[in-house]
């Protein structure tokens, strides 16, 4: 199911939904710079070669909050989808105005809050309780069975839940949330996310009166030293924003790791001749096969020549990751998965993870969660296969992900 797409790109297009290497791999070899179509039908310039999505990401003249442009009243993109998905005002800033949304000043007084949580130390010391957690969702898993549901969801969930401070009573919930906001159906999405708030309220309640050893006791402690520096709504924002982004994403890598990997089983046999190959084979698999394809809408703030195009202060600019990472200026083959690949001076080599000040927050827990549960899972099951020789993706505009994953684990 594909067609040459036209110059002006269209999020919503069905064929580029359905095979987002291709469609935006042509793109790219169109132009640096496209205008298109955003997921509401309004227009942005849609950014596909790898130098020029380091740019966007980079430069602080392009801002996530397009009430930050100066001077230009910009139309709220995400504020009119979430109006169509039937989210009320009232709900609605709870998922516009996180830590992903701010810029300048207030991103660098929210990432401080939480940041010592993630540092490369602090991950290290939980490695242990990762493979842990690895380990028992292995020992319960059965002949044939949904690693999606069985495996690559638990295992990030349990962790961040864990970091954070959610009852493990309540995480089946958060998988439910997880679906509901995915399924892009109003009659379901505002409840779960009211119940979300709500839920969110409550625990935050329960470890004022019970403190405890996580990431939620010290931001009630941060917020309740200084109320200025995490307001109510911020702390309920800063809790929902934590939760989904960490598990979620995390969860779709080991899945799409799975398959690129049983696809091409010359590039799992170097991994299991030499084990020493996954930490880069992670980053590999970032580049090839990452959940996220697209990132969230930035905004010119001020005139600037963007690709060979003049963007004007106002401008909605998409960063496409997809054909970014597949870029044959910055890679050679870029269309083979190579384990064996290293960076060539551009630090981690690929943009799957983001890049500049909103790089991904919970980057290297992700990573050494996609690297211990995907090693463990191939060595303990040497006879691992696919039930279906094809899969069927969840038709997400900008995300790669599967529903389900059936596997035999001989």
């Amino acid at each position: 199911m594909t067609t040459t797409p036209s110059v002006e790109p269209d999020l919503m297009d069905p064929a580029l939904i359905a095979d987002p290497y291709g469609g935006y791999g042509r793109l790219r070899e169109q132009g640096p710079v496209l205008r298109g179509r955003t997921m509401d039908g309004g227009q942005a310039w849609y950014v596909t070669r790898q130098q020029d999505v380091r740019f966007v990401l980079g430069d602080p003249r392009f801002v996530n909050n397009p009430a930050a442009v100066p001077g230009v009243q910009v139309d709220n993109v995400r504020d009119k989808t979430l109006e169509k998905l039937g989210i009320p005002r009232e709900l609605a800033h709870y998922l516009t105005e996180s830590i992903l949304d701010a810029d300048g000043a207030d991103h660098t007084r929210l990432r401080k809050l939480v940041s010592r949580a993630f540092t490369v130390r602090r991950v290290s010391e939980l490695r242990p309780r990762v493979e842990a957690i690895t380990a028992a969702l292995l020992d319960g898993l059965p002949s044939t069975v949904d690693l999606i549901e069985h495996f690559a969801y638990p295992l990030p969930i349990t962790v961040i839940c864990e970091l954070v401070g959610v009852p493990e009573v309540d995480r089946p919930a958060w998988r439910e949330w997880g679906i509901a906001l995915l399924s892009m159906n109003p009659e379901v999405i505002p409840g779960a996310v009211r119940d979300m708030v709500d839920h969110v309220r409550d625990l935050i309640r329960r470890r004022r009166a019970e403190p405890a050893d996580d990431l939620l006791t010290a931001l009630v402690h941060a917020q309740d030293e200084d109320g200025d520096r995490l307001s109510d709504d911020e702390l309920v924002t800063m809790v929902l924003t934590l939760v989904m982004a960490g598990h979620e994403t995390t969860a779709h890598l080991i899945g799409n790791g799975t398959v690129a990997l049983l696809t091409h089983p010359d590039q799992l046999d170097l991994l299991r001749r030499d084990p020493s190959l996954w930490p880069g084979a992670v980053h590999e698999l970032m580049r090839f096969c990452g959940p996220v394809q697209i990132t969230r809408l930035r905004y010119a703030a001020e005139d600037l020549d963007l690709g060979g195009v003049r963007v004007r202060a106002g401008d909605a600019v998409q960063a496409v990751l997809v054909s970014a990472n597949f870029d044959p200026r910055e890679y050679t083959d870029p269309e083979r998965l190579d384990v064996t690949r290293r960076p060539t001076g551009r630090g981690e080599g690929h943009v799957g993870f983001g890049h500049g000040i909103h790089y991904c927050l919970g980057a290297a827990l992700a990573r050494q969660e996609g690297e211990v549960a995907l090693c463990a899972l191939f060595e303990r099951f040497p006879d691992l296969a696919l039930v279906n020789a094809q899969q069927e993706w969840v038709q997400i505009p900008g995300s790669r992900r599967l529903a389900q994953l059936p596997v035999r684990l001989g």
